[in-house]
């Protein structure tokens, strides 16, 4: 982990007493997901970086950013998380294939796919068409990985229940004698979920070493997995920290209702049922743009910023978006100078290159 900017401060004994409850609480429940199966793919702890470039370009805001887009499987990203959990239930379960489905550029389906070439599974992938594209955005970025882990995919039109579509497509090969496991786009069910619990209850603990107390975390929002089990993991391990999901597809009152209902369900699963509460699930989609998977004026800015100031590189579906949010809440002050902010980064970089057109010259 990169030092702390200077002359940061913890806010009072009573912050230092809660983080350091918290950081205590993570460690012991850390231990308490031992229960489920897990199978090792990510590169775990990722780094908690400090940006001081970012942090005062943005207003003297103190920018950290959680490196999920080092993860290690295929690239990285917050998927890997997930499919630690899920990979290891299909093998339990003695599947054979493993099935899932995303928009075109999924990134979900790019790790999916070769978390299965890993493990020996066979993956078989739907991708929808969200988004009307070029030839870059169709065979390009994680489409084109898709192909090289050895997946086998489908296309799909828009605007159809991708669930019942993979559905109906996992009991075709069933009939024909499989073994298929079904992961939800996004990985985004109480399994999945627990990967981010397990991801909060890290971050709380490197906070913790840190030494700092933190004001705010963030992320890009989507298919809710990732949401829902860090709030679960900050409120399971006692944290007071606000969590902030910036959406990249639905309004916020349906990404919120989404994120509750996977919460609820995941802390369910951990045995801890009433730790979440719905005023605990907070999303901002003022930074959808156009929609969902088309990057917006602020998407493309907040790439070049992040890219120019740390070297770092986020993707115009998730994370930018996500991003974009931040840049504009230091901008105005949602964000004060001297607080310090976690952002979490979920990958994905790999999806530019099916976005050429929009970085041209």
């Amino acid at each position: 982990m990169d030092s702390a900017p200077p002359a940061v401060s913890l806010s009072s004994d009573v912050s230092i007493e809660s983080d350091t409850s918290a950081a205590i609480s993570a460690a012991q429940k850390q231990k308490e997901l031992e229960q489920f199966p897990r199978t090792k793919l990510a590169h775990l702890p990722t780094p908690l970086e400090y940006c001081p470039r970012l942090s005062k370009a943005l207003n003297g805001v103190n920018i950290y950013i959680k490196r999920d887009d080092c993860t290690g499987l295929a690239t990285g990203g917050n998927k890997a998380r997930k499919l630690e959990w899920l990979m290891a239930e299909a093998i339990e379960q003695g599947a054979e294939y493993v099935m899932t489905q995303g928009a075109t550029q999924s990134n979900h389906c790019r790790q999916t796919a070769a978390a299965a070439a890993k493990l020996g599974l066979k993956c078989h992938i739907l991708l929808e068409e969200r988004v009307k594209g070029d030839a870059d955005y169709n065979e390009n970025g994680n489409v084109m990985l898709d192909d090289l882990f050895g997946a086998s995919r489908e296309k799909r039109g828009p605007n159809l229940d991708m669930a019942a579509e993979l559905e109906a497509v996992a009991e075709e090969y069933r009939k024909k004698g499989h073994k298929v496991y079904v992961i939800p786009g996004g990985g985004s069910n109480p399994t999945g979920a627990l990967g981010y619990v397990n991801c909060a209850y890290e971050l709380v603990q490197q906070i913790e070493e840190l030494g700092i107390s933190v004001d705010h975390i963030c992320h890009a929002t989507g298919s809710t997995g990732t949401q829902a089990g860090l709030v679960t993991g900050l409120k399971a391990c006692g944290s007071t920290i606000p969590l902030l999901g910036y959406g990249v597809r639905f309004a916020k009152d349906i990404q919120e209702s989404k994120v509750f209902t996977l919460a609820k369900a995941t802390a369910e699963k951990i045995g801890m049922p009433d730790c979440v509460d719905a005023s605990d699930v907070v999303v901002d989609s003022e930074y959808v743009g156009p929609g969902y998977g088309t990057p917006a004026e602020g998407t493309i800015e907040a790439i070049r910023i992040f890219a120019e100031l740390e070297g770092l590189l986020l993707d115009p579906v998730y994370s930018a978006k996500g991003a974009a949010g931040l840049i504009d809440y230091c901008r105005k002050g949602n964000f004060k100078p001297g607080e310090n902010v976690v952002f979490l980064h979920t990958g994905g970089a790999v999806a530019l290159h099916g976005y050429l057109q929009y970085f041209q010259k």
